[in-house]
């Protein structure tokens, strides 16, 4: 395999900052006017690719973050049943709620209003949103794909102005 160069080592540790070739390659001291060429090219060199593969996995296993886990904290969002966790008649989470389950709420308020005959309590209790994680969910098993299709005729004009 090539040996990498230092400008490509110093690609690939911009690269895993946001994964994002074209910003990579300007941090990296590429030219900002030949960057995203330059970002493309480091991508489909074999031993950069390798570097950056091998970059992410050891990050993975350092972190403890990867896809299934990633994955699994959504479903626990997207699948959150909340009469499983919130005592709907106090507002309250409920203490034999499940772990996993309460990883699904955002936040409990409570609010003590005092009064002459005593205290009111509001509370509130919020979960992540649902929806949006049904949606990344989906997008990540391909269940919905952006699909453009472009159809349709185009009307060229052709003017001579040869005289």
């Amino acid at each position: 395999m090539a040996k990498l160069t230092p400008k490509q080592q110093r690609f690939i540790e911009e690269y895993l900052v946001d994964l994002n070739a074209t910003q990579a390659a300007i941090r990296a001291g590429y030219s900002p006017s030949t960057a995203k060429e330059q970002g493309c090219q480091n991508l489909s060199k074999l031993n950069v690719k390798n570097a950056i593969d091998q970059a992410l996995a050891e990050r993975s296993r350092r972190t403890g973050i990867n896809q299934d886990r990633v994955l699994l904290e959504l479903a626990k969002i997207a699948f959150l049943n909340p009469v499983d966790v919130i005592d709907m008649d106090a507002a309250t989470l409920k203490g034999d709620a499940n772990r996993d389950d309460t990883a699904a709420i955002a936040s409990v308020k409570v609010k003590r209003i005092p009064t002459e005959d005593g205290d009111i309590v509001e509370r509130e209790v919020r979960t992540y949103d649902k929806l949006k994680a049904l949606e990344q969910i989906g997008r990540h098993l391909g269940m919905w794909k952006d699909n453009i299709n472009l159809s349709g005729e185009v009307g060229i004009q052709i003017v001579d102005d040869i005289k």
